[in-house]
This record gives C-alpha cells, sequence and structure tokens, in this order.
C-alpha cells in the first residue's frame, strides 16, 4: 500500500478580523487569552497597541487591524488576544494578536488550500498564503512571518 505523501492535514486556529475569518498554524500559537490591559509604549508604531505582562515577560500586542489597514479594534467581549511564536532570523520571539473573535480550531487538508488572488486594498495581501474554502465562506491562511516584517519585530524589540 502506498501512502500519498503530498496529502498533509494540519490545524489551524481561526478568527475573526472584521467580517473575514483568517487562520494560523496552530503550532504557531502558543496561548489564547481574554483581553486584558494593555499598556500604551509611547513613540511605538501605530499597529503596536502596547504590552501585557504574561507570566513575568512582556508582551507586545499588536492590533491585526490596523496591520490590514483596517480601523482600529473596538473592544468587545469576543476580543482576544492570540499569543504567537514567531522564529526569525534564528530569535525566537512571542507576539500577541488582537483579534475580533476567534472561530474553531479546523483541520484543513493542505492540498485544499487555494493561492491567494490579488484581493485589493481592503487586505495587504502579501500578509495572505492561501485560500479555503469551509461550508459556503472563505478562510484566508495568513503567513505569520510576512505579517510582521524583520523590521516590525525589531520595532518590537
Amino acid at each position: 500500500m502506498e501512502i500519498d505523501s503530498k496529502t498533509q492535514i494540519n490545524s489551524y486556529l481561526t478568527f475573526k478580523i472584521g467580517v473575514e475569518e483568517f487562520g494560523i498554524q496552530v503550532n504557531k500559537v502558543l496561548n489564547i487569552l481574554e483581553l486584558q490591559e494593555i499598556t500604551n509604549v509611547p513613540k511605538s508604531p501605530e499597529y503596536m497597541k502596547g504590552v501585557i505582562n504574561l507570566r513575568g515577560t512582556i508582551l507586545p500586542i499588536i492590533d491585526t487591524r490596523i496591520k490590514f489597514e483596517m480601523t482600529p479594534t473596538e473592544f468587545t467581549d469576543d476580543t482576544c488576544i492570540v499569543v504567537m511564536d514567531l522564529v526569525v532570523e534564528d530569535e525566537i520571539m512571542h507576539v500577541g494578536a488582537l483579534v475580533d473573535s476567534v472561530v474553531a480550531v479546523r483541520e484543513i487538508d493542505e492540498s485544499q488550500i487555494n493561492p491567494s488572488p490579488n484581493i485589493g486594498k481592503s487586505y495587504k495581501s502579501e500578509f495572505i498564503s492561501g485560500l479555503v474554502k469551509i461550508n459556503e465562506s472563505f478562510v484566508m491562511i495568513l503567513d505569520v512571518i510576512k505579517l510582521f516584517t524583520g523590521e516590525d519585530l525589531k520595532d518590537l524589540n
């Protein structure tokens, strides 16, 4: 019996930013936190909401809506922080991303992910590595390394 090595199923955490659903690989997610008080950092980039204390570590918090050139996040009971583990240039960095709500963890067959089309100015499409249709809607798969460029990470450090 031959196993098709091209078929790979990965778990993705899906969440809403505005009305759109996005996903990132679960292996990049450390935690999902309830919204808590965020301390503003003067002269930080516009997309950086501030920092929180996560078990004794300072965690930068990014407003994903601003990164996508949308209106800033309006906090609701569903707003939460997705804590991600990023490896950039052999350095591990933890970043919290504000999202409007978490939807689910979904198992997605990699063969179902379509390349990202040019989707206009609403979203910076270079952050999107692909699209997958689930039921009657699309989930945009984010490339978190492209979402946070090297310059962004230097700013956050």
